[in-house]
């Protein structure tokens, strides 16, 4: 295990989601500072700065080439291209706090709106729809494509998971352990889903059908934040409050590897470019995450 960090921005700056972009760049968040930042693997970083109080927070690339993310502060989402032309549209919902972002399969983007209890969907020409539901304060987090034609958020209030169908249907799951807090949340290789309880110090995995699965993590305050999938289709996790990263090898077995610098605080993980994972250190650094060859 090889880990490595890189310099990006000031200490404040507040690097918070990273992910691969159409470019082979990584592109990430700076919530604290509205800027979006841009890194080839190798050179130097740049960033775009956005208007202020925007309060940048998760990234994804588009359907149409350009990188899109949630305006949590400013309730919008912005759109960047890889050339770094910035839009940015309002939505019908005043202070809905969008915060989870991802690519639909229907060719729009889905988001949260964590204040306002309701799902999103923006076209790539901007056009916005909303859904309610079925739930009150559950303060709707991070949100991923399914395998199964739906898309899966986290609940991280309501201690559940839902799926959102591109037709507006949705379904809600509890999670076993009470108070869980779920927030991040990715797509496995497998059909399955891969999310974090920060609350309760475990890793979940749920099948399209609802069947739900827990791992416990050594630390159970460790404070897990995002997950990812590498190459292999194993599930890396960020430690927020302890500075480290996990797997979760296919046996259920969990390992933690400590980030160089503690106090950290790694927030988004991403498989990069290169192949290796990155994590968004809120400290203004990425961190590159290089595992041995053919292990986890």
């Amino acid at each position: 295990m090889t880990i490595t960090e890189h310099a990006v921005a000031g200490p404040d700056a507040g690097p918070y989601a990273i992910t691969t972009g159409p470019d082979g760049a990584l592109w990430f968040t700076m919530v604290h500072s509205s800027r979006i930042g841009r890194l080839i693997p190798g050179s130097e970083p740049a960033s775009h700065e956005l208007g202020p109080g925007r309060g940048p927070t998760i990234i994804v690339p588009g359907p149409d080439g350009a990188l899109w993310f949630t305006e949590y502060q400013a309730h919008r989402i912005g759109r960047i291209t890889t050339g770094g032309v910035v839009d940015e549209f309002a939505l019908p919902t005043p202070g809905c706090g969008p915060f989870g972002i991802a690519p639909g399969p229907d060719g729009a983007l889905w988001f949260t709106e964590t204040a306002a209890d309701r799902i999103g969907r923006i076209t790539p020409d901007g056009q916005v729809t909303e859904f309610p539901l079925p739930v009150a304060g559950g303060f709707p987090s991070a949100i991923a494509a399914g395998g199964d034609g739906g898309l899966w958020f986290t609940l991280n209030q309501a201690g559940a998971l839902g799926r959102i169908g591109t037709d507006g249907a949705i379904s809600l799951h509890a999670l076993p352990t009470k108070d869980a807090a779920p927030v991040g949340i990715a797509a496995g290789q497998d059909g399955a889903l891969w999310f974090v309880e920060i609350a309760a110090g475990q890793i979940g995995r749920i099948t399209p059908d609802g069947r739900i699965t827990e791992f416990p993590l050594p630390d159970r305050t460790a404070r897990p934040h995002a997950v990812t999938t590498d190459a292999g289709g194993v599930p890396w996790f960020t430690e927020w409050g302890t500075g480290r990263v996990g797997a979760v090898a296919a046996d259920g077995t969990i390992e933690v590897y400590g980030l160089p610098t503690p106090g950290c605080e790694p927030h988004g993980i991403t498989l990069g470019p290169d192949g290796a994972l990155w994590t968004a250190l809120e400290i203004g650094a990425l961190a590159r995450i290089a595992p041995a060859h053919g292990r986890t």
